[in-house]
């Protein structure tokens, strides 16, 4: 089987992901549009399409036209402060209907395949001893954020069902580059003013995925015909603690990092005192993801190892 791709339209093209992928996508001499929500500044080789709100009722026709591939992006993610009345049914209007909404317009626009870019929360937020997620385990979603990303993951398979678009799922675990915000931000920021850590003992590990090796991944899912209905965890490869983690962010920095080490216990108590409980126990819990799938298919290799995107992240001075 034959699968050319000239044409991709990418949905939230202006944020962390999008711009990497748009970059890279250039690069490789695909002819790019980019759907947004409001009129961004036009870059070289990308074509800009304004389309509002994503939800029911986006009108992606225009997006859409000549398109062979459509790459998802766009999306309600996880906010720190959430400022929603009911957070539940904004996720699921964003995540659930409007993937819906842009899916059955790309089949009927004659697109052939549509990439849509999950999270590892649809399998959980934390895995537990030597255990790691992978493809085949029950999706156990826990927070609204999650939940909708897997109700949109069905709904994607049930209108390939219907119409014959290719639908490729994608669930990448935390994502880090140059111009990263969020926690991973917040760390750099610590590491950069050289201030101490309690977190020295921890014993946990997490699996990352440096942006240009998840765009890397993007576009061989939007282009490989082996990868049509198919599902890929997708990470670095190398499942990191987060004193290594800290230490290896401090030597691309030239700091010398400053951990000490606390009790469990007291690092949980004093989350729960400051209302911060969601994000220490993302610096202590293990999330690992098995990243063999997409491997074996699609003889996928990340092309950056974790010390070459740590060392990038670092010199972008994004997070000062």
């Amino acid at each position: 089987m034959t699968f050319t791709v000239r044409h991709i339209l990418v949905t939230g093209a202006n944020g962390f992901v999008g711009r990497f992928l748009c970059a890279e996508a250039v690069a490789r001499n695909f002819v790019i549009s980019e759907a947004t929500r409001t009129p961004c500044n036009e870059r070289i080789g990308v074509k800009n399409i304004v389309v509002g709100d994503v939800d029911s009722n986006t009108d992606w026709q225009k997006a859409l036209m000549g398109c062979d591939v459509v790459i998802h992006l766009a999306a309600r993610v996880h906010v720190m402060h959430e400022y929603s009345q009911d957070p539940f049914t904004e996720f699921r209007r964003v995540n659930v209907a409007g993937t819906e909404q842009l899916a059955r317009s790309a089949a009927v626009s004659g697109v052939k395949r549509l990439v849509y870019v999950s999270s590892v929360k649809v399998n959980g937020e934390e895995t537990i001893s030597s255990r790691v997620y992978c493809e085949q385990d029950a999706p156990v979603p826990q927070d609204p954020y999650g939940v909708s990303k897997w109700e949109a993951e069905q709904a994607l398979h049930k209108i390939a069902k219907e119409t014959g678009l290719e639908v490729v799922i994608v669930r990448p675990p935390l994502v880090y580059g140059a111009g990263v915000k969020g926690n991973f931000a917040q760390m750099l920021s610590v590491l950069a003013r050289g201030l101490p850590l309690p977190l020295a003992s921890i014993t946990n590990r997490r699996s990352l995925i440096y942006v240009e090796n998840l765009v890397d991944a993007l576009i061989l899912c939007a282009t490989h015909p082996a990868a049509a209905g198919q599902t890929y965890l997708v990470s670095d490869g190398e499942d990191i603690s987060t004193p290594d983690l800290l230490r290896k962010l401090s030597l691309a920095m030239n700091k010398r990092p400053r951990l000490f080490s606390l009790p469990v216990i007291l690092l949980k108590l004093v989350g729960r005192l400051v209302g911060k409980s969601d994000q220490v126990a993302r610096l202590l819990g293990s999330l690992q993801v098995d990243s063999s799938k997409i491997r074996r298919e699609l003889s996928w290799v990340p092309p950056y190892s974790v010390d070459e995107g740590l060392r990038a992240t670092v010199q972008s001075k994004h997070y000062d």
